[in-house]
């Protein structure tokens, strides 16, 4: 039962962030929204951890199996995406070393605030 309450919350932060995707004219996927407040609700304490951690670490540890669908998909379109098979190659490592980037940098911020929050 405590599964099925952690992935309830889950469910619940998914489907706020989805409505603010409808309600909010950017183009920021829902599941962004939905890992910002997720964020917000943790870092606030309005959330505590425990709250979702056992079902987040389960999630985490299938995390691959989730990606077969898609990968599934590219393999049934490969017709249409071998003609530009270089650009999307490009564009993958690209973006994979712009995302490393990113979140190193982001994660090195967040880690300089909350060490002068816990000094002051």
């Amino acid at each position: 039962m405590r599964l099925v309450k952690q992935f309830a919350i889950l469910v619940i932060v998914c489907f706020i962030g989805e409505i603010l995707h409808a309600l909010i004219p950017l183009p920021v996927p829902a599941s962004i929204y939905g890992l910002v407040l997720m964020f917000i609700a943790l870092q606030a304490k309005v959330m505590p951890l425990e709250a979702v951690e056992e079902i987040s670490d389960g999630l985490l540890g299938i995390m691959p199996l989730l990606f077969i669908p898609s990968t599934v998909g590219l393999i049934l379109a490969w017709e249409i995406l071998k003609v530009h098979w270089l650009q999307f190659l490009l564009i993958g490592i690209v973006g994979t070393i712009v995302v490393f980037f990113v979140a190193g940098h982001v994660t090195q911020l967040v880690i300089r605030i909350q060490k002068r929050c816990h000094h002051e």
